[in-house]
């Protein structure tokens, strides 16, 4: 509708404005093609006047530095009884050290970038996979944006050696939450609610949007529950263990529209990443998209490790009992290709993060990506892919 239509447009117009002129010292050679911040140095002298700036470039000093400090620290791994102890005992972002990283993200400005990222995508995606099902199955289908068979189609569905328990599931699929929505998000490790209800209040004017999200942590989806704004009406928050592939998710596979995967992957053993992103890749719809941020190779916590608290290449145990892994381009691109989406957007976001009390400079990196399960009836089958990706 119009409203929806100006809605979009008045988010779109507040998340992405920027200044119209940007000087590019100090500044990446390459400026991504999106707004990962607008707040450029380019007067050394006053770098303690704000907290953040953003697209540092770093000098080839600055990089080898990095390299040192990383391999320095990776130099005594923890012991394998230990790692595995960490493997048996970890958590997926507990409530306290997700809370840090939120305020480390300035959250209310990329739950607007993630909001608008899904809402812009919304009408693109429907009109393109519109044309694209009335080209596979023809004009005559009953649903294109649910994929409703027609007669035809559910005669061959009908005689399939799978059909033997067909209404037993179908009524299944017809009852989950969510089912009547007509646009789908998800949020992967949500903790206590700090992106949910953000995001709910930007989708308030916009209906037939459902949000799920899930947390390894029971504390931290039961607070959601508690929340005066929770009502399931538009939302499904529930304990999940995103690497228990075993363990089914409340609604079927290819009903999501948006995947939103921040500061969740990191935690999670290297060998067990790609099970993970295959899974999640299964649940969006052909034309879906998955929005990726995390950690970026050489960031200050990175650096930051003491020896003794590496587990493997580049993937490290906090004080806390917590992992957290740093990523490359390369490694994002692999493993997500691996699952069969195709990349549209992989960004390095640099940063240079200041404490302007303690005069102390610190070099921030982290990834932010979206992905795009391609408009076709078939994809490869991730459960085959399940290696870990070759860069170090």
């Amino acid at each position: 509708s119009l409203n929806k239509m100006n809605f979009i447009t008045r988010l779109s117009a507040l998340c992405l404005r920027r200044k119209s002129k940007m000087q590019q010292r100090h500044q990446s050679s390459r400026r991504p093609a999106v707004p990962l911040g607008s707040r450029i140095l380019t007067d050394p002298s006053k770098v303690f006047e704000h907290n953040m700036w953003d697209h540092m470039q770093w000098s080839q000093e600055e990089e080898e530095h990095a390299k040192e400090k990383a391999a320095e620290n990776s130099l005594v791994k923890v012991q394998l009884e230990e790692q595995d102890k960490y493997e048996r005992e970890a958590k997926i972002l507990p409530e306290k050290m997700r809370e840090q990283l939120k305020r480390e993200e300035r959250p209310s400005e990329h739950a607007k970038i993630n909001i608008t990222n899904s809402l812009s995508h919304k009408n693109e995606m429907f009109e393109e996979r519109e044309k694209y099902w009335k080209k596979s199955i023809g004009d005559d289908s009953t649903s294109v944006q649910g994929r409703v068979p027609n007669e035809k189609q559910s005669k061959s569905i009908a005689d399939s050696p799978q059909s033997e328990n067909c209404e037993e599931e179908c009524g299944r699929l017809e009852s989950f939450p969510g089912s009547d929505a007509t646009y789908r998000i998800f949020e992967v490790g949500c903790g206590a609610g700090n992106s949910v209800f953000p995001i709910l209040k930007a989708l308030s004017n916009t209906p037939g949007t459902f949000l799920y999200c899930c947390d390894f942590a029971t504390g931290a989806v039961e607070l959601v529950k508690s929340h005066s704004s929770y009502n399931s009406a538009w939302g499904s928050a529930f304990v999940h263990d995103v690497c228990d592939d075993a363990l089914p998710y409340p609604f079927p596979d290819e009903i999501l529209d948006v995947i939103l995967l921040v500061f969740v992957l990191s935690t999670i053993h290297p060998d067990r990443m790609q099970q993970v992103v295959n899974r999640l890749a299964k649940l969006l719809k052909p034309g879906g998209m998955l929005l990726f941020r995390d950690y970026g190779r050489y960031d200050t916590a990175q650096l930051r490790f003491k020896k003794g608290h590496c587990l493997s290449e580049n993937f490290y145990v906090r004080g806390d009992g917590t992992r957290v892994y740093f990523f490359t381009k390369e490694e994002v691109r692999y493993m997500f290709s691996l699952a069969g989406l195709t990349e549209v957007q992989n960004l390095v976001d640099r940063r240079l993060q200041v404490n302007r009390k303690k005069k102390v400079k610190m070099q921030r990196v982290w990834l932010q990506s979206k992905f795009q399960k391609p408009l076709q009836l078939s994809l490869n089958n991730p459960d085959e892919t399940t290696k870990r990706h070759p860069y170090g």
